[in-house]
């Protein structure tokens, strides 16, 4: 018994210093905050969602060539996919004017793509250098059995909602 009395303020110290260890600081559960979800596009473009995410484009603007690369990327902006569309089509909105762009496939030796399996399509347009922001409406792609159709999104800023 007396063991028993002396061990007594031991579990009590115990029990004390294990609820103050659960309670968070506003600091710690600042920290504890999960970061907010990016995609960096790997050639520094414009991001457009395809999805719940489940693909993205990667729109670069040369503006000296009057140049709009569009590449097709996985979910997370790491991977090329290659698709078989013989093009695709981008309605743009300047001045109050709707501008299609029609991006052809671009064959690339260096990584084995070709027409008809390629993850980069380009479009060249005199406008294009001049003019660095616009909305545009992706009319449609399909990529690995799935169709998206009537994306909206504005260049340079694309359409993550995060």
């Amino acid at each position: 018994m007396k063991t028993l009395r002396h061990l007594l303020p031991l579990v009590f110290v115990a029990l004390f210093a294990a609820a103050c260890s659960k309670t968070e600081t506003p600091a710690a559960a600042k920290a504890a905050t999960p970061a907010k979800h990016e995609h960096k596009p790997p050639h520094g473009g414009t991001p457009v969602v395809l999805g719940e995410e489940v693909y993205h484009l990667e729109l670069v603007r040369d503006a000296a060539a009057g140049k709009l690369t569009l590449y097709v990327m996985d979910g997370e902006l790491e991977n090329f996919v290659r698709i078989a569309a013989p093009s695709v089509g981008i309605v743009a909105t300047i001045s109050g004017k709707s501008v299609p762009l029609l991006f052809q496939p671009i064959a690339n030796s260096a990584t084995g793509e070709k027409t008809g399996d390629t993850s980069q399509f380009e479009v060249t347009a005199d406008w294009l250098k001049t003019t660095a922001t616009f909305d545009a409406v992706l009319t449609k792609i399909e990529v690995r059995g799935t169709a998206f159709s009537a994306v909206a999104f504005n260049f340079p800023k694309g359409n993550d909602k995060d």
